[in-house]
């Protein structure tokens, strides 16, 4: 591997050309699609796919990645101050709507602050860096969950636009505290509304009850994906407690339990009432037990696998696996899930059709695959 690294207004930038083509494989056994490995990182955590074809990576311990449509060629186009103790780190990344003319990058990051930690909701704009490179700059904070608080879990930080264009949606994970869920002054086990300068958004549907502005559903635990189907059905995932691992279809103000109800239990094997009707809150669309830990969550609207258009697709963390979800209006079935032999952090869909994947990199490998139709 040839390593070139270059100065440029006043940031360091490396660039990492590979020496090997990719590693193509052929579909395995069981799974519909080929995999091809495009790149290696160091633990990421999400990704995004530029109109040119280029993507935007980032790891946990902060680094924001440039990376070349073959995975041949990265630059560091940021270098984010985190804190990646336990579940934290650098986070999200997502295109704003205008990209094409703004150049704004939205991402989230986990930090250290008075009372403790959290998670914040940032904005930067790629620009050219004088030495044939971009980095990201302009960078500003919009937005930080309240309160901070002690420990390193349940941040959440998942980003995504309304399909107007309009909104900003961004989790905030209860960070194991389980009762901030139910506290409608706390940010924190939230689905939350923003205008895209991260104020609360006008006409959020529980300010008149006394919740902070900002909240638009809440009893939640750790928020891990979030997105918009095509009908504009808004829908997210989250991990359960010892079992009951969610798909949820997100509806304002409205309250989905956490920590009173709840499809599994906790780890100390003390019982949570499970949802049923009539108990005030909206239980999920689908659940696991076992778990399947789900990460990245993508709504699938590509040609490449037409079977599959308007399901979700999610990373599954401890049970190594990629999960499809059949989604038929407002309603969702669990459909296939595959043995990926790694962390899956990350899904998203390429220009293409083509679906992505990242590994974790932490108990797994950090690679970057591309699944294509056999």
């Amino acid at each position: 591997m040839i390593r070139k690294t270059l100065f440029a207004t006043g940031l360091l930038t490396t660039t990492l050309l590979a020496s090997t083509a990719c590693s193509a494989q052929p579909a395995a056994a069981g799974k519909p699609f080929k995999e091809t490995v495009v790149a290696d990182f160091d633990s990421p955590w999400a990704m995004t796919v530029l109109p040119d074809k280029r993507m935007l990576v980032t790891e946990k311990k902060g680094q924001m990645l440039l990376v070349s449509a073959d995975g041949k060629s990265r630059q560091t186009v940021a270098t984010i101050t985190v804190d990646s103790a336990g579940q934290g780190g650098l986070m999200d990344v997502v295109l704003a709507p205008d990209f094409a003319t703004s150049q704004r990058v939205y991402f989230s990051y986990s930090t250290a602050g008075e009372g403790g930690k959290g998670v914040v909701l940032a904005r930067g704009r790629l620009r050219p860096d004088g030495g044939g490179g971009q980095r990201l700059g302009e960078i500003e904070a919009l937005f930080s969950a309240r309160p901070f608080v002690e420990g390193n879990g349940h941040y959440s930080g998942r980003i995504a636009f309304s399909p107007d264009g309009r909104y900003l949606f961004f989790t905030n994970g209860e960070r194991q505290k389980f009762t901030p869920a139910q506290d409608p002054k706390m940010t924190l086990g939230k689905v939350l509304r923003l205008t895209l300068d991260g104020k609360p958004a006008p006409g959020n549907p529980l300010v008149a009850k006394g919740f902070a502005p900002e909240i638009w559903s809440y009893g939640h635990r750790n928020l891990l994906g979030i997105a918009f189907d095509a009908q504009g059905n808004l829908w997210e995932q989250e991990m359960g407690p010892k079992g009951g691992d969610e798909v949820n279809l997100i509806k304002p103000g409205l309250n989905y339990g956490w920590p009173n109800a709840s499809n599994g239990s906790n780890y100390d094997g003390s019982d949570i009432p499970d949802h049923k009707p009539g108990d005030g809150y909206e239980p999920p669309k689908v659940f696991w037990n076992p778990v399947i830990s789900p990460g990245g969550l993508m709504i699938y609207s590509g040609s490449m696998f037409p079977q599959w258009k308007g399901d979700a697709f999610i990373g599954g963390l401890s049970s190594k696996s990629l999960v499809r979800v059949h989604l038929t209006g407002t309603n969702a079935a669990k459909g296939d899930q595959w043995d990926m032999g790694a962390r899956i952090r990350e899904v998203e869909q390429g220009p293409d059709g083509a679906i992505w994947v990242l590994e974790d990199g932490g108990d797994s490998q950090g690679r970057l695959i591309k699944l294509t139709a056999k």
